[in-house]
């Protein structure tokens, strides 16, 4: 068997189905330096088969601040103020819709949804939801979905739009909020213009390792392994973080060598549960599934009875 790279970079769910393929990198990575957790996935029988390298998080709804400042528009502290500021950003002459709605293959609509789940469900219904204790039909699922649904009708989010090209709009003006992971520091012109808030009362959030291994089939299996070890250390990680867009898994990485705005996505996971993402950790045919009927729903909110049927479904 051959392999296409030596260092192989791949989320945690398939490293933990995979681990076979994968070589052993209990010698040379030291679990104690990483957030709490953060490699469990990647374990098993008393090895570790994959490590994360940097890590992204899913924390809210990005603005910029020029435009708030501009508008006189300031962040939400209630369901009923986030609701009023969409109503007054709908009002601005010039804005397509209040919230871009970035599109894929349903990812980035996935986030969003995420987080209203996390936000009135809190950090147990994600963690039910993953492992399938309740249904998504269930009334308490069902009632979140029915505060986006009202968005929705209400013409709060845009159109499904491909994700860059509509965080161009977004950065442009068109549209005042977008909900996107921390990377999108990386992806603007002036990040310290970037502002994000989390819906309010929201007490967890998504947070995205970014994993690699090494496969056992690599002709350098033991320089491959000392390539991961020193992305995934001290050292690796904090040239990954200087770059801006990433958040280190590793603690003994500063938080005085973040940039500004990144550095305040790093100290708003503090406080809060971090979570795995959702649809990636259930992954499979329910994962597309939920990309797709996402998509559904976005256009026609109407359909929302047979969206939750069909995740039910999926999740057979």
């Amino acid at each position: 068997k051959r392999t296409p790279g030596d260092v192989i970079f791949m989320n945690a769910s398939w490293i933990s189905k995979n681990t076979k393929h994968a070589a052993d990198l209990s010698g040379v990575v030291n679990e104690g330096e990483f957030v709490p957790g953060i490699l469990t996935p990647m374990e098993a029988n008393g090895k570790l088969y994959g490590a994360a390298f940097t890590g992204k998080i899913k924390p809210g709804f990005w603005y910029r601040k020029s435009f708030f400042a501009k508008h006189g528009l300031t962040v939400p502290h209630s369901w009923d103020e986030f609701v009023t500021l969409l109503q007054k950003i709908k009002m601005i002459p010039g804005i397509k819709a209040p919230i871009a709605s970035g599109d894929g293959t349903g990812w980035p609509l996935s986030d969003v949804t995420e987080h209203f789940l996390i936000t009135f469900g809190g950090q147990n219904l994600d963690k039910d939801l993953i492992a399938g204790n309740i249904k998504w039909e269930s009334y308490t699922v069902k009632a979140i979905f029915e505060k986006l649904v009202f968005l929705l009708k209400s013409g709060y989010f845009s159109e499904p739009t491909e994700w860059t090209t509509i965080l161009k709009q977004w950065w442009n003006g068109d549209y005042a909020l977008y909900f996107m992971g921390s990377w999108i520091t990386g992806m603007v012109d002036n990040p310290d213009d970037l502002g994000v808030f989390a819906l309010p009362g929201c007490k967890g959030m998504v947070f995205c390792p970014d994993c690699l291994f090494v496969p056992k089939y690599s002709k350098n299996v033991e320089d491959a392994k000392k390539l991961a070890a020193f992305l995934v250390g001290r050292e690796g990680q904090t040239i990954s973080v200087k770059l801006g867009g990433h958040v280190a898994t590793n603690l003994g990485v500063s938080l005085g060598v973040y940039p500004g705005v990144d550095k305040g996505v790093a100290e708003l996971a503090k406080g809060v549960a971090n979570l795995n993402d959702l649809d990636d950790t259930i992954g499979g045919e329910f994962q597309t599934s939920f990309w797709d009927q996402l998509k559904l729903l976005w256009v026609k909110p109407d359909r929302l009875d047979d969206v939750l049927k069909v995740l039910d479904e999926k999740m057979k």
